[in-house]
């Protein structure tokens, strides 16, 4: 399944650079991406380094996902796909 990265999770001052936000077409309210948590998902960088990551809760009232990845993740991964497995 396909999703992409919608931004960092992030508060008012504080970002969380291992955290994202990701949003799923198959997941269109709370309960269907609570379904999903426990999941794992991988984001390929452009030079084939792949991301590895695990949805860890749902966000949001409109399906949106929150995935812990192992390590940092660039800028660049915002706007890009993921693979969820």
């Amino acid at each position: 399944m396909d999703a992409q990265i919608v931004s960092f999770r992030r508060g008012r001052h504080t970002q969380r650079d291992n955290q994202m936000i990701v949003a799923s077409k198959d997941s269109k309210n709370k309960s269907d991406a609570e379904k999903l948590v426990g999941k794992k998902v991988v984001y390929t960088t452009s030079s084939g380094k792949e991301i590895a990551g695990e949805i860890a809760s749902s966000h949001g009232n409109k399906g949106a996902l929150r995935v812990v990845f192992e390590t940092g993740m660039p800028g660049q991964s915002v706007g890009e796909k993921v693979k969820i497995n």
